[in-house]
């Protein structure tokens, strides 16, 4: 996908949105068993994926070069609460 640092998307209500250049498989699956319990609320310290409440680390599994055309990112969880 080419993602670069400050790259973002939004994941409102369990719907993605502002996803600019999209959303690689590889990084949706790698964050799918996590979000569920962190949009709910569940810190990601409990989670094991970080070492604040509402900031977690998650890791692209797609190997790079020479297997695939991509490469492993790392990519930020951050929640933040929106009044409704």
């Amino acid at each position: 996908m080419g993602y670069k640092p400050g790259d973002c998307f939004l994941v409102e209500k369990y719907y993605i949105s502002d996803v600019g250049r999209g959303v690689c498989l590889h990084t949706l699956a790698s964050m799918l068993t996590l979000l569920s319990p962190f949009l709910k609320g569940i810190s990601a310290q409990d989670l094991g994926i970080g070492g604040e409440d509402d900031v977690g680390y998650v890791q692209c599994p797609d190997p790079g070069k020479p297997y695939t055309c991509g490469g492993t990112v790392v990519f930020e969880l951050r929640r933040e609460r929106i009044k409704e």
